[in-house]
């Protein structure tokens, strides 16, 4: 029953999906509660990535083929951003005007913490949700199971990367108002093992289920040619998550000298386009 306390908590935190009423007070939330539920964060990225999933199929399978692709992808993108309240785009956001805006430190943090959406915030949210329908209607025309595949793994994906910066790099942002700030005090290392631990899972699984679709598909595809493809795309995206992630590592200790919340977002979002791109580089001319 804890642990479910502590998923429902990561999920009430990260989306817009309703835990209130009697089940929010059943919670008993509280800043430790809070750090525990980080372990939680890559199962999050299942609930969102197969509710978008979900709809990114039935679209396919019912929407002209011509383009279908397209609009799955606009409409995938705009429900991902719907059940998650644009919390990790805010930080992405946040986190290009402060970098953008200034070279002193402390003048960018002071930029970060201001509401108000500057040039390169803008720009920023409207290239990476650009990318973000480019790459995945770029998937969808190969296959829609590529493109499904692509989605589930990078909400996990991306969802793990930023408990490294919780760990790696210290807090400096504003304690007093920051909601991140419960996080940062501490991320234990039983807790990031089963965040880990929750990542590698859900891979597994999304690579079996997939390869079962395409062999369903292609019947006289033996076991190790449905699987091989599907491992291959999963490696390229994580590899090229992995690559944005140290980017971005590097970018924050150089520049901050550590994170706030915002730049937690800004790692989800920039690690999930990374990922469907290196899936789309894995792809190649098609499956």
């Amino acid at each position: 029953m804890t642990a479910l306390r502590h998923f429902l908590l990561a999920l009430q935190f990260f989306t817009r999906i309703p835990v209130t009423g009697r089940l929010a007070d059943w919670l008993c939330f509280s800043p430790a509660m809070l750090r525990a539920s980080a372990a939680y964060f890559p199962a999050v990225g299942v609930v969102i990535g197969g509710l978008v999933v979900l709809l990114t199929a039935v679209l396919m399978h019912h929407l002209p083929t011509a383009y279908a692709p397209l609009v799955a992808a606009a409409l995938g993108t705009a429900w991902s951003v719907w059940l998650t309240g644009a919390f990790h785009e805010d930080g992405l956001a946040d986190v290009a005007d402060g970098l953008g805006g200034s070279d002193d430190r402390e003048r960018a943090l002071i930029i970060m913490k201001d509401s108000r959406v500057g040039a390169f915030g803008a720009i920023a949210v409207v290239l990476a949700l650009l990318s973000k329908v480019a790459l995945l209607a770029l998937l969808g025309a190969v296959g829609a199971v590529w493109m499904c595949l692509a989605l589930m793994a990078g909400h996990v994906v991306s969802r793990t990367w930023p408990l490294l910066i919780i760990r790696w790099l210290p807090h400096v942002g504003d304690a007093a108002q920051s909601k991140s700030k419960p996080l940062a005090d501490h991320i234990s290392l039983g807790s990031l093992t089963l965040a880990l631990l929750w990542c590698v899972g859900a891979l597994g699984l999304t690579a079996w289920v997939a390869a079962s679709v395409l062999s369903g598909t292609d019947m006289q595809m033996k076991a190790m040619a449905q699987v091989l493809p599907v491992l291959k795309v999963l490696a390229c995206g994580s590899l090229a998550s992995a690559l944005a992630f140290v980017y971005l590592l590097r970018l924050l200790t150089r520049r901050l000298q550590g994170f706030t919340g915002d730049c937690l977002g800004s790692a989800q979002q920039l690690c999930e386009i990374a990922f469907y791109l290196g899936c789309a580089l894995a792809l190649g001319g098609g499956q």
